[in-house]
């Protein structure tokens, strides 16, 4: 449901002021702790950033594309792990149930999830599983009215702290590929389902990623999202448009802020007599920079409201999260070029955020995936 202009443009300053405010100035202590603090979690759900997706009658605010991507735009700007902490919950972890869920999912998990009460997690990528998503080797075998999960899942986002995992596993042993493969609903606590401890990663401290073994782990056959087997890897594709031009405006905004601390460090900082900005080589940089941000962002801004209206952006999603994640990589390059040996100090955000967005060209499907979708849908209509 679209919001009114005047409830929209509020909604999007009281994120930029929450961004500005509240989380810019606590990134620092975030980097160090490796945790988002529990009072910062709580103001981001009283401002129902939980629910941006999820629909008004389930508790969330039921944003458009369009109008997600403009939030996305204000909330990026602050370090990726606090877009992270809320991902699932408007991404996968709420859209597969809004989408194929029974009535009795919707009922139980999309209040919870949209008011933040319980974090969700969406247990994909396995060992030996990754780009190859429908090769899930997991497997959940039917006994009577239960399934029987077992298996090791890898790399799963928020699996420390979730309270709900959304697990794709293999029902159909004898069906290859993604035909086979469902998604389950599995509550943290359930016997048999262990997190392992946190990942060590390049960058983006505070968003706690680890391992997810599943040992004996039974579930109701009612978890099935659905209540179809074979439906899972089906359900996911669904929802793989929107979670990509999320990551795209997340990856533009991400952009604005490297090219607002370049700006300004440029400005501030004075060789040979002058401050660098004036120096052409330093301007052409941040004109690169502020050139393919504007691209990315409207090339985000397009392709949501093509969304909204019903269209299929399968071609344009990949475009997106092509080309904004590989920009915002080359604008952080940039960044610490022009703040010279400060960049690479760990006292500027800029070298915080070169580690940041790495993470962005492979997540929600690598670089070279993405041209792998652009190609096959451009010769789909030929």
């Amino acid at each position: 449901m679209a919001l009114d202009t005047e409830t929209l443009t509020h909604l999007i300053d009281t994120v930029r002021r929450f961004v500005d405010e509240r989380l810019i100035p606590i990134e620092p202590r975030v980097e160090e702790e490796n945790a988002i603090p529990p009072e910062i979690v709580r103001e981001m759900r009283d401002l129902g950033l939980f629910g941006l997706s999820i629909p008004e009658a389930h508790g969330g605010l039921g944003l458009s594309m369009a109008e997600e991507v403009e939030i996305a735009f204000a909330l990026g700007r602050a370090s990726p792990c606090f877009r992270s902490l809320i991902g699932t919950n408007n991404g996968i972890g709420s859209q597969g149930i809004i989408i194929d869920g029974t009535s009795e999912q919707k009922t139980e998990w999309l209040p919870r999830l949209a008011s933040g009460e319980v974090i969700g997690s969406f247990a994909l990528t396995e060992p030996d599983v990754g780009s190859d998503a429908a090769a899930v080797a997991l497997s959940a075998r039917p006994e009577g009215d239960s399934y029987v999960l077992n298996g090791t899942k890898r790399y799963i986002t928020n699996a420390p702290i979730a309270g709900l995992f959304t697990v794709m596993a293999r029902t159909d042993p004898s069906v290859r590929g993604a035909k086979g493969v469902s998604a389950f609903l599995v509550p943290a606590g359930t016997p048999g389902l262990t997190v392992g401890k946190p990942d060590r990663k390049m960058g983006q401290r505070g968003t706690l990623t680890a391992d997810v073994m599943f040992d004996d782990c039974r579930v109701p056959a009612s978890a099935v999202i659905g209540g179809v087997a074979g439906r899972g890897f089906a359900t996911a594709m669904k929802v793989l448009d929107r979670g990509r031009l999320h990551i795209a405006a997340i990856c533009c905004a991400a952009a604005s802020r490297l090219l607002d601390e370049s700006l300004a460090y440029a400005r501030e900082r004075k060789q040979f007599g002058q401050p660098i900005a004036e120096f052409q080589l330093i301007q052409a940089m941040l004109a690169e920079s502020r050139t393919e941000l504007y691209a990315g962002t409207s090339m985000v801004r397009d392709a949501a409201r093509k969304r909204d209206a019903g269209q299929a952006v399968t071609l344009e999603s990949s475009c997106c999260k092509l080309f904004c994640s590989e920009m915002v990589g080359r604008v952080a390059d940039r960044a610490v070029q022009i703040h010279g040996g400060a960049g690479y100090m760990a006292d500027y955000p800029v070298e915080r955020f070169y580690r940041d967005v790495r993470l962005f060209r492979l997540y929600e499907g690598t670089s070279q995936i993405q041209q792998l979708i652009i190609a096959r849908e451009m010769l789909k209509e030929t």
